[in-house]
């Protein structure tokens, strides 16, 4: 990835960090680490996409702890998050 896409998904991840409950913050599920992001490009914007992986918790391959949880995000080269698509909306 190139520099301004680290920043962008970054910012993304930020976000999502910030929405999940505080007093569940040590949980492996509500941290980075469960977490995956895919970051892609167009016309100058970076799309950031967030999905839970609650496997890389110890959790069985294929659970999910929601249904079809993920946040998509817009966010300029330097890092500002421009919108959000939230899952359930």
């Amino acid at each position: 990835m190139d520099g301004p896409a680290v920043v962008a998904a970054h910012a993304a991840l930020q976000q999502v960090l910030s929405r999940f409950p505080k007093g569940a913050s040590t949980a492996c599920e509500f941290s980075a680490r469960s977490l995956e992001v895919v970051v892609g490009q167009e016309a100058g914007l970076y799309f950031v996409r967030i999905d839970r992986r609650p496997e890389r918790c110890g959790w069985a391959p294929g659970v999910s702890l929601e249904f079809d949880w993920f946040e998509l995000y817009a966010v300029s080269s330097d890092g500002r998050v421009l919108g959000r698509h939230p899952y359930m909306p």
